[in-house]
């Protein structure tokens, strides 16, 4: 983090706010194409959070927590999407998902595609809370200290959220391989 890029950003510089943001927009996607399950849903709240970050960047009291503040202003925009999305919710198929002409298509390749999906709807099963818990720390590979900042809660409040998400993901799971 360059605190100094950031405090330039603040004064209404945009090609220092590009530079600093141009490095997480793909981790950024990469979060909140998780949350949402959708990647145009994703790509619109990364757009919206970088908006909202850039109107909001004179509020920013430290600039050293920029990457949480950033990360913050994206899950909320996530959780507002996820808000609308629950009437209108298509299942898309990623293009690098699909099984190609030169790949292998046999039971291996299928037994994974089958775990994939059962993991993805318990995954969807879940609440948007669990769900950002467990990308902060699993996709993203951030620390508990990270997540904490990142929700503002106290590390320990993290650490207890982070294991009740797991644990309901391995019950949605269980419910999946049931089925």
């Amino acid at each position: 983090m360059d605190p100094d890029r950031v405090e330039q950003a603040r004064s209404g510089d945009p090609s220092a706010f590009e530079a600093l943001v141009e490095p997480r927009v793909g981790p950024m996607t990469r979060t909140a194409m998780a949350i949402l399950g959708s990647e145009a849903d994703a790509r619109d709240a990364v757009q919206d959070a970088l908006i909202t970050a850039w109107r909001e960047l004179a509020a920013l009291r430290d600039p050293e927590a920029f990457d949480a503040w950033l990360t913050r202003i994206l899950v909320n925009r996530c959780k507002r999407g996820l808000r609308g999305v629950a009437s209108r919710r298509v299942r898309e198929v990623p293009v690098d998902g699909l099984v190609g002409a030169g790949e292998p298509s046999g039971p291996d390749t299928a037994a994974a595609s089958l775990e994939r999906r059962a993991l993805e709807r318990a995954f969807e099963r879940i609440s948007v809370d669990e769900r950002t818990l467990l990308v902060l720390h699993h996709l993203d590979g951030r620390s508990l200290a990270e997540i904490a900042s990142v929700l503002k809660v106290p590390e320990g409040t993290a650490k207890s959220r982070l294991f009740a998400a797991r644990k309901s993901l391995e019950k949605a799971l269980a419910r999946e391989g049931g089925r």
